[in-house]
């Protein structure tokens, strides 16, 4: 405001000595002529005269001067003259502008979802440097498999890093200042806050150079739980917390806001961090140097100077030497590499596709929103033209109209942006609910200077794509003709109506484009969400509890198999005495159907017998332990040999059952009852496979095809517990009812999450639901907008035409002949619309290929019902101004 306000004073002191020069030539001029004795009234008037319009000289002095200054002064009085315009015609700006706001709205909201989570910065002092270390076996096709102990210090002594730090997500039990609850803990090393370059806002955190085996003893919280479960307590620094009963002195709260880097949602749930050195107790010494996968993987920060091209190049450069030390560990077959993956990447996950896609969408939506504006300004310039002509006639250039023509249609968009804007930021609320909770970063969301940029950038674009086709046919305008009109009503150059049907034929494929994206994801949805299942997940609900991992395994109440099966008995039994449950069982958080949590747990490392187990590959096969009523509850159909029983305990022979896929991936052509595997590297005794079940889809709706292992839970030990439920109950209520009997066997046990299976089936379609209603939502908006894009086309043409359409009906041509000339008109911009319409459905299908299920990219049944619809419909939009032309009065048509 200084920088204007000092501008206008100086432009105002030019003019002012530029008026006092024009004065002072006019006062020399009239007193030379005073002197050769004419009077001074007349000496005045007649040297004005000879001089001429001396504001026009001033004017014309003030265009001479450059610079931004004058530029500045040129664009407020374009800007200034373009609202005159707007004011004189309200319902055309009116319409003009939501239209506007309704593509520029629509674009920023999605825009702020993909700046949260694609382009906005994360949360740590230079993020780019971070990375997710992830182990894969090529050789098998398996990721992530985990990693161990001995290869993290390799890493750390690799140079390539600055820090690295393996963390392990854990929902752990505290029972420090109220009853149990559940928190989500993560393990981490003492250098994980250090690789961040994050700082508490309270206390400290870890000391990188602790080297302290196991756990430290140390545990930095979260604000919300700060707030949760200690009232924001000032004095927290120092206090004792119980995590699995394990005692734990709080060093540091974190700032309000921070969440772990993680692709889950469980993972960015976590409330405590506790440092570990990942050896000693309650490791092992073997599991200590074992390179067996211990934890899912490690974060760590590049080193300043090394991009990640080369710190991924001198990865695999230490790899390949840890292959040729350690071949037993590392065999050639399972081609074990170290993967490297940028920390965004990682935390957006499998997000992006369908962010991209909605922001694809909604580009093509304003796409149309301008082309119907411009078709808007293009009617409007046909009333113009004869101003246009005047204004060149006494001197206005061409360059100078366009931009004054440009000013108006971006004064036009930033208004309808402004209103957009406006529009967003009321709804801001509702549009945070609307996003799912799977996507990553959301509390980030916000409308910030980074959004309103944007908004900017999309509203001075529309105007100016809007805005080009009217201002640039003002260069064709035949200012002769336009003057000799005089009073009669003007009509468009050929130009203009090729310009408005070539819009009308943009608006028309961009829409079928978009409606046809939308049809396919709306069938992919349905085929996806109406996929057998392979289970009956009606009446099912499910409570999860957690047993205690204590670091001295001595005071671990359920450290064996032997010690845990009596709480998994009582736990079944009591569940099954509560009013309105007809079946119960247990199962580890794996059993859980599309909604367990990616946790390194879930995976059994599988070897097989008849195979030599020195050097054999072990397969990664998701697995889990369940109660033998588990089959039943869930409805999974039993083929071959016999389900869990009873008598299956850890005394008696380790049993499996498979399914279909699993049968089928690895005994290919044999029987596989009776076969025999290893669940891990740990076990001694063979597993045998005495059952076989059909395939479901417990792990992915999009393919049953899964292989998939399920253990005894009396046999095998699960700490992380689903108590299913199969019944008529409140759902809600039943929560507290399991907590109670849960408690009573013992009070440290925390009980939460309850769900119905069906919402739990539900949440895992959340994001494909959320990009489909959204494109479903711009797709019937482009209908309408092309529907109006061609009424307007029409009715425009048929106004035009009027005097002609009365002297047809005058020589004797029937109105139905009016009425099909109309249509042809209309039927021939369908017509193209649709044509160059399927030619981009066709390419877009293509692309979004990888998210559909069930459907083909180019489905000829979606093809056709959604092209039939934009036509009918845009063929619709054409019927009214026909009937209207078909009704004309001759008489009155040739009189106007």
């Amino acid at each position: 405001m200084r920088f204007l306000e000092l501008f206008a004073r100086r432009r105002a002191r030019r003019t002012d000595e530029l008026a006092e020069e024009l004065r002072t030539h006019l006062e020399l001029a009239a007193a030379d002529r005073v002197a050769r004795g004419e009077s001074p009234t007349e000496a005045a008037a007649n040297a004005r005269r000879e001089f001429g319009n001396s504001g026009l000289v001033l004017d014309i002095s003030r265009d001479q001067w450059s610079g931004f200054g004058n530029w500045l002064e040129r664009l407020g009085q374009d800007v200034r003259i373009a609202l005159r315009v707007l004011r004189r015609t309200p319902g055309f700006s009116t319409v003009a502008i939501l239209t506007i706001a309704l593509g520029i709205g629509a674009t920023t909201a999605i825009f702020s979802v993909v700046n949260a989570t694609l382009l906005h910065p994360l949360p740590y002092p230079r993020a780019g440097q971070l990375v997710r270390i992830e182990d894969d076996l090529a050789g098998t096709g398996s990721r992530a498999v985990g990693m161990s102990t001995p290869e993290w210090r390799d890493l750390q002594r690799s140079g390539v890093f600055e820090a690295v730090s393996p963390a392990w997500f854990d929902d752990n039990n505290m029972t420090g200042p109220a009853r149990a609850q559940r928190v989500g803990l993560l393990i981490v090393a003492p250098n994980y806050f250090a690789m961040l370059r994050v700082k508490p806002q309270i206390g400290a955190t870890f000391d990188s150079a602790d080297a302290t085996p196991g756990f430290n003893g140390q545990a930095v919280i979260s604000d919300g739980l700060w707030e949760r479960a200690f009232g924001r307590d000032p004095a927290i620094h120092g206090r004792f917390v119980q995590l699995d009963s394990d005692s734990y002195h709080i060093v540091g709260v974190m700032p309000r806001g921070f969440q772990a880097p993680s692709a889950t949602r469980q993972e960015r749930a976590t409330e405590v961090w506790v440092a570990f050195g990942f050896s000693g107790a309650p490791l092992d010494q073997v599991s200590s140097q074992s390179r067996t996968p211990l934890f899912p993987g490690a974060f760590a920060r590049i080193r300043d100077g090394l991009t990640l091209a080369e710190a991924q190049r001198r990865v695999d450069a230490l790899a390949h030497a840890l292959r040729r030390q350690f071949p037993v560990d590392y065999p050639a077959a399972s081609g074990w590499r170290i993967r490297l993956v940028p920390l965004r990447e990682h935390v957006v996950g499998d997000v992006r596709s369908p962010l991209l896609l909605l922001m694809a969408a909604v580009g093509l939506l304003l796409l149309i929103a301008c082309a119907n504006v411009a078709n808007l300004l293009l009617a409007r310039a046909t009333a113009r033209g004869r101003e246009m002509a005047v204004r060149q006639a006494i001197g206005g250039s061409p360059s100078r109209l366009v931009r004054q023509l440009l000013t108006e249609s971006v004064t036009l968009s930033s208004l309808g942006g402004l209103t957009g804007v406006a529009l967003l930021l009321a709804g801001q609320r509702f549009l945070i609910r609307l996003v799912p909770a799977g996507v990553p970063m959301l509390s980030g969301i916000s409308i910030d200077w980074m959004v309103l940029l944007f908004a900017c950038v999309a509203s001075a674009a529309a105007g100016i794509v809007f805005g080009l086709a009217p201002a640039m046919d003002v260069r064709r305008i035949d200012v002769t003709r336009m003057l000799k009109v005089e009073g009669r009503g003007a009509t468009g150059t050929r130009q203009q109506k090729r310009t408005r049907r070539l819009l009308v034929v943009g608006e028309l494929a961009l829409s079928l484009v978009l409606m046809i994206s939308a049809g396919l994801l709306v069938r992919s949805f349905q085929s996806l969400a109406n996929a057998p299942l392979g289970f009956d997940a009606r009446n099912v609900t499910i409570v999860h509890t957690r047993l205690p991992y204590p670091n001295d395994s001595t005071e671990d109440l359920y450290g064996t198999v032997g010690a845990e099966a009596p709480f998994v008995r009582e736990v079944t039994r009591r569940a099954m005495a509560i009013p309105g449950v007809e079946s119960a069982a247990l199962g580890s958080g794996a059993a859980v159907p599309l909604d367990h949590p990616e946790q390194d747990q879930n995976a059994l490392r599988v070897r097989f017998d008849g195979r030599p187990l020195d050097g054999q590959v072990p397969t990664v096969v998701t697995g889990s332990q369940v109660t033998p009523a588990y089959f039943h509850l869930l409805g999974l159909t039993l083929l071959r040999g016999r389900l869990f029983s009873d008598f299956d305990t850890d005394e008696s022979p380790q049993v499996a059952v498979i399914n279909q896929a699993m049968a089928r991936a690895y005994w290919p052509g044999q029987d596989a009852l009776g076969k025999r595997l290893k669940l891990s590297r740990r076990d001694t005794a063979w597993t045998t496979v005495v059952g076989i079940i059909a395939d479901a889809r417990t792990e992915s709706l999009a393919s049953p095809a899964i292989p998939l292992v399920y253990a005894s839970l009396y046999q095998r030990q699960g700490k992380h517990l689903a108590i299913f439920l199969r019944g008529h109950f409140e759902t809600a209520a039943m929560e507290k009812r399991i907590r109670n009997e849960v408690q009573t066997i013992n009070p440290a046990l925390p009980v939460f999450g309850a769900e119905t299976l069906d919402d739990a089936i539900s949440g895992s379609l959340a994001v494909r639901r959320f990009s489909m209603r959204v494109i479903e939502l711009f797709a019937v908006t482009a209908l309408l907008l092309a529907s109006l894009g061609i009424y307007g086309v029409i009715a425009y043409t048929v106004s035009e035409r009027t005097q002609e359409i009365g002297v047809r009906v005058a020589l004797g041509a029937a109105r139905a002949d009016i009425l099909r000339m109309i249509l042809a008109q209309g039927a021939a911009l369908v017509g193209a619309g649709v044509a160059i319409g399927l030619i981009g459905a066709v390419i877009a299908a293509r692309a979004m290929a990888g998210m559909l299920f069930g459907v083909s990219p180019i489905d000829l049944a979606t093809f056709a019902v959604v092209t039939t619809v934009l036509a009918v419909v845009a063929l619709a939009g054409c019927v009214v101004p026909a009937r209207r032309a078909m009704r004309a009065d001759p008489v009155v048509a040739l009189r106007g």
